[in-house]
């Protein structure tokens, strides 16, 4: 699975996911700063099975609570028996998140799948027991750095 941004991974942690999943999952979180390509990329192909965008706060996108506060789109892809959530967050700089997928979609690894403006992150939550391939404090490239193993 590749990296769905370009920036800096900021969280590796297992985590409570209380939107979708209302399980463990494993999160890893990738800081985007105003200098980053703001683009997001799938990291995986796929189906789109859940999309909902949550108005919010502009924390600070590296803040903890950004990832249920701020202003943010969730997006859940299938693959196979393989699911994988997507969060967009908006971050104190970053007003504007955009997404171009609908539930029913079909989404190819490296396709586009929304932007946000300026300093954002974008979480990733992989099932439990993922081989992680980055580290925190890794700068990745969005659609080409591996993110992860299953």
């Amino acid at each position: 699975m590749v990296a769905p941004a370009d920036g800096k991974v900021v969280v590796i942690e297992e985590t409570e996911e209380t939107e979708y999943f209302k399980d463990r999952r494993l999160q890893v979180s990738i800081f985007m700063s105003p200098l980053n390509v703001h683009v997001n990329r799938s990291p995986v192909s796929g189906s789109v099975d859940y999309v909902k965008y949550h108005p919010g706060k502009y924390l600070v996108a590296w803040h903890p609570k950004s990832s249920t506060e701020n202003e943010r789109t969730t997006v859940v892809i299938r693959n196979g028996d393989m699911v994988l959530l997507l969060r967009q967050i908006a971050g104190a700089m970053a007003r504007r998140i955009k997404y171009y997928v609908q539930p029913g979609d079909t989404i190819r690894q490296n396709e586009e799948f929304g932007f946000i403006r300026f300093g954002s992150r974008v979480d990733v939550f992989f099932p439990p027991g993922t081989k992680i391939e980055v580290k925190i404090g890794d700068t990745v490239k969005g659609g080409q750095s591996i993110l992860a193993k299953i």
